[in-house]
C-alpha cells in the first residue's frame, strides 16, 4: 500500500525564509539533529526493522512498504590534485556499480571547484604549480603537518564557506559520502555535525597514499578509514582513530584493471610486440615528467649485446599527453626494439606485456605494478606523500630506487641477462604485496556499513529538516 503524506504545515521565521531564499528546500536544515538509531543486523540487500520507508516527490512524501527498494545516493568527494585521486572514485564508482547495481546512484564530485571560492576552488592549479617547483611543495606539505596548524586553516574555510559546502553537499542528499583527498574531510563532517546529519549519513575516507600520509587525511569522526596498508593503519592509530574505524583493503584499482585475465603471449602478438624478447617498461606519468629520454637512450644502449649486434630486450615508452617528447622519441634512431606510445587508457595491457618497469613512485602505478607482478625501478618521488612509497616498494623486495638513468639502464640489463633470478624474486615478492580485490572489499564493507543503519538514515533530507525544526 502507497500513501501520500503532507509535508508539515507552520508559520515560517525570518530566519526560516533567508534559508528557503538561499536553499529553496532545505528550510531549518542549520537546526540540532533527531537521535536514535535502530537495531544493527546486515544483508545483501539493506533493509531495516521497520514497516516503512520514506521517499520525496513533487514536495510531498511518499511512505513506501519496505517491499520497495529506495535507490541510495553515494558522493565521492575528489580534487584532480594529481591523478590518483579521481582514479580511485572512479574505481570505487565502477566497483559499486558491478556489485550493487543500481541499488546506488554515484556521483564523483571535485565540491570545492565548484562550489566555494579561493582558494579552495583553486587546489588543482596551485597543486601542479607547487609540484613543478618542488621544493615549494616539500615547505607546504611538511609545514601544515602539525594539527594545530591545520585544524586552523580549516575551521576557518568551515566558517567561511559553510552555506556553500552545504549547498554542494546537499544537492546530492547523500546516503553516503567518500573521501578520497586529504583535504575533503574535515568540512563536510562539521556540516554535517552543525546540520544534525551524522546520524543519518556515513562518511568514510579511503586514503590513497601507499605509506607517507599528510595528517589531514585522519579524521576521528569518520565511520570508516580505510587504508591502503598496514604502515598508514598504524598512522591512523597514531593520530587518534580507533581500531574499530579502520580497515586494511589496499589501494582501489580500477575493476577492469584488477579483475583482467591476461596472457603475456596474446598480449604481445596483439601490441605487436616482440614475441621472444624480454620487456621494460618506461612510464613518465600522465604528463610525461621526468628523465625519460635520457633514460631511454640509456636503455637502448645497454639492451644491445655489442659482441652480437643483438637486442637482449625491448623498450616500451609511455609518454602521457607530452606530445613533443613522443615526438622527439619518435624520431630518434634504435638500436633495439622500441615503441611509443602516448596517452593511454589500457595500461593492464601494455603492464601485462611486459617484464619490469620504471616509473616515479606514484602509489597507482605501483598498485597496478603490483597486481601485475612488475619488478619496480623507482626513479623519482614528490617530496611528501610519494616519498614513503619508496622503502615502500624497496624494503618489501620488489624494487629498487636510483634517479640514475645509466644506473637504471644497467639494472634492467643485469635483469635480462646475468641476473634473472633476482627478476623473478622481485616479481614474485610483488605479487605477494598485491591487493587486486581492494576496490571490491572496500564497497562491500561500505555496502554493510549502510545496511547497518537504522531507519532514520532512510528518511528524506526535507523530512529531516522538518523533524529536527520541531526539536
Amino acid at each position: 500500500m502507497v500513501m501520500k503524506v503532507a509535508s508539515p504545515k507552520k508559520a515560517a521565521s525570518i530566519t526560516e525564509k533567508v534559508w528557503q531564499k538561499v536553499y529553496g528546500n532545505y528550510v531549518s536544515s542549520n537546526a540540532g539533529g533527531s537521535s536514535g538509531v535502530g537495531h544493527f543486523h546486515s544483508t545483501k540487500r539493506c533493509s531495516y526493522e521497520s514497516d516503512d520507508e520514506y521517499e520525496e516527490e513533487d514536495g510531498n512524501f511518499r511512505l513506501v512498504q519496505i517491499g520497495a527498494e529506495r535507490t541510495k545516493n553515494v558522493l565521492i568527494l575528489m580534487s584532480d590534485t594529481g591523478g590518483g585521486h579521481r582514479a580511485s572514485a572512479e574505481a570505487i564508482r565502477d566497483a559499486f556499480k558491478i556489485e550493487f547495481g543500481d541499488e546506488y546512484r554515484i556521483f564523483v564530485k571535485d565540491v570545492w571547484k565548484e562550489y566555494t571560492g579561493w582558494p579552495l576552488n583553486d587546489m588543482e592549479r596551485s597543486y601542479k604549480f607547487m609540484v613543478k617547483h618542488v621544493q615549494l611543495w616539500k615547505v607546504a606539505f611538511h609545514s601544515t603537518s602539525p594539527r594545530w596548524i591545520h585544524s586552523c586553516y580549516l575551521a576557518a574555510f568551515a566558517a567561511y564557506y559553510a552555506k556553500e559546502v552545504e549547498a554542494g553537499l546537499m544537492e546530492y542528499k547523500p546516503d553516503i559520502i567518500i573521501s578520497v583527498h586529504p583535504l575533503m574531510q574535515h568540512i563536510p563532517l562539521w556540516v554535517l555535525k552543525w546540520q544534525g546529519l551524522q546520524k543519518k549519513v556515513i562518511f568514510v575516507t579511503v586514503i590513497t597514499d601507499l605509506n607517507s600520509c599528510h595528517p589531514t587525511w585522519f579524521h576521528p569522526g569518520v565511520n570508516r578509514c580505510y587504508c591502503p596498508s598496514k604502515e598508514v593503519a598504524k598512522r591512523t592509530l597514531d593520530d587518534g582513530l580507533e581500531e574499530s574505524q579502520i580497515r586494511v583493503f589496499g589501494l582501489p584499482i580500477r575493476p577492469s584493471f584488477a579483475r583482467a585475465v591476461l596472457s603475456k603471449d596474446e598480449l604481445r602478438k596483439e601490441l605487436e610486440m616482440d614475441s621472444d624478447l624480454p620487456a621494460v617498461l618506461l612510464m613518465g606519468g600522465g604528463e610525461g615528467m621526468g628523465p625519460v629520454r635520457k633514460t631511454a637512450r640509456a636503455l637502448g644502449e645497454s639492451l644491445l649485446d655489442k659482441d652480437q649486434g643483438k637486442p637482449i630486450g625491448q623498450l616500451i615508452i609511455i609518454c602521457g599527453r607530452n606530445k613533443a617528447l613522443a615526438t622527439t622519441l619518435e624520431s630518434d634512431e634504435w638500436n633495439i626494439p622500441v615503441k611509443v606510445r602516448g596517452f593511454e587508457t589500457q595500461m593492464e595491457k601494455w603492464m601485462g606485456a611486459c617484464d619490469c618497469i620504471i616509473t616515479k613512485a606514484g602509489p597507482g602505478t605501483i598498485t597496478e605494478a603490483l597486481i601485475r607482478g612488475l619488478p619496480i625501478i623507482l626513479n623519482d618521488y614528490i617530496p611528501g606523500q610519494e616519498k614513503g612509497n619508496v622503502p615502500y616498494v624497496v624494503d618489501n623486495g620488489a624494487g629498487v630506487f636510483t634517479r640514475s638513468p645509466k644506473e637504471t639502464a644497467k639494472i634492467v640489463a643485469e635483469w635480462f641477462s646475468t641476473n634473472t633470478d633476482e627478476l623473478k624474486r622481485m616479481s614474485e615478492n610483488a605479487l605477494k604485496l598485491a591487493q587486486p580485490e581492494a576496490v571490491f572489499d572496500i564497497v562491500k564493507d561500505i555496502h554493510e556499513l549502510a545496511c547497518q543503519r537504522g531507519p532514520l538514515a532512510n528518511i528524506p533530507y526535507m523530512l529531516t529538516a522538518s523533524f529536527t525544526s520541531l526539536i
